[in-house]
């Protein structure tokens, strides 16, 4: 009638529920120590963290120079200090909790699935760490995914520079 105690459902939700108390423990405990957020806006280790999801998500978006790259993914960071500052705090709160624990090796490595520091992973192993979170059976992952995502999407596409690749001319005179 029941399987062997390892392939039970409710102990696969324990491990669930107790691995999502940990990370939020952890994350807690981190932002303490290396908040994501320091003053409303992104930290260095956030603005690393975002730089590199960011190279992943918006790839064939960005341009192919490296330099005007690099302008496109700072000016990204500066407006996402701008669009955090304007969330409310219990939101900055939770933003600087998930992106302090991305920053942390820990975090990286069993939240997102990436082996190698924020500096040395490729676009290609983000993306595919990026592409787990999505798919992955637990919630804390794809929140933190859709919390990445809502982080790279929303300033980038605000901005004047990228709305050529979505073939909008820009709001009209009136």
């Amino acid at each position: 009638m029941y399987g062997p105690p390892h392939l039970q459902r409710r102990s696969f939700l324990k491990l669930g529920i107790g691995s999502a108390i940990v990370l939020a423990v952890a994350g807690g405990a981190l932002s303490l120590l290396q908040p994501g957020l320091e003053q409303g806006k992104l930290s260095s280790g956030a603005r690393l963290v975002l730089r590199r999801t960011g190279q992943a998500m918006l790839a064939g978006t960005l341009p192919s120079d490296a330099a005007a790259q690099d302008a496109a993914l700072e000016a990204l960071l500066t407006r996402t200090d701008t669009f955090i500052s304007a969330l409310p705090d219990a939101v900055q709160a939770e933003l600087s909790q998930l992106l302090s624990l991305l920053a942390s090796a820990a975090g990286r490595r069993g939240l997102m699935g990436l082996s190698g520091t924020w500096q040395e992973a490729s676009v290609a192993e983000v993306t595919q760490a990026l592409q787990s979170m999505r798919l992955s059976s637990i919630t804390l992952r794809q929140q933190a995914f859709q919390g990445l995502h809502d982080l790279a999407y929303a300033p980038y596409f605000s901005g004047q520079e990228s709305w050529a690749v979505l073939g909008y001319p820009g709001p009209r005179a009136v």
